[in-house]
């Protein structure tokens, strides 16, 4: 399924231009026109998935073989330091286009770029808690 108002369904399909790294009958790699750094590319699926939630498992372990074998290929072709693979799920996590997709980001020494968050420190009890609401 496609939805005909979504920018990303209209690039994983085709019908816009785009510089594409890779292509098969569901996905379509290319590279990120507001990238992070060089060589920062999407895995965008060529049917309409909003979000990982919505994604099918047959698709979710397709979409993490694709990643790993563009990593390393573009990890040798670009000579990266190090990668980041990104997949943000609603607003609050930084999704701005709501179609499934996977940031694939070359890092290298000084790039200037921080991919993080201010780590915590929750207590033995606090762990427990969340695991107890988790795990059940």
């Amino acid at each position: 399924m496609r939805d005909d108002n979504c920018i990303f369904c209209k690039i994983a399909n085709g019908e816009i231009p785009s510089r594409t790294l890779y292509e098969d009958e569901r996905f379509r790699v290319i590279l990120d026109l507001g990238a992070a750094t060089r060589g920062h590319a999407l895995i965008l699926p060529k049917e309409h998935f909003a979000d990982l939630v919505e994604l099918p498992e047959d698709w979710a372990a397709g979409a993490m073989v694709l990643a790993k074998k563009m990593m390393m290929k573009m990890k040798a072709a670009l000579h990266a330091d190090g990668f980041n693979l990104v997949q943000n799920n609603g607003t609050t996590a930084g999704q701005t286009v709501f179609h499934f997709h996977i940031h694939l980001i070359p890092r290298y020494a000084e790039d200037g770029q921080t991919i993080g968050w201010k780590a915590g420190s929750p207590t033995p009890e606090e762990l427990e808690a969340v695991q107890k609401e988790i795990a059940g």
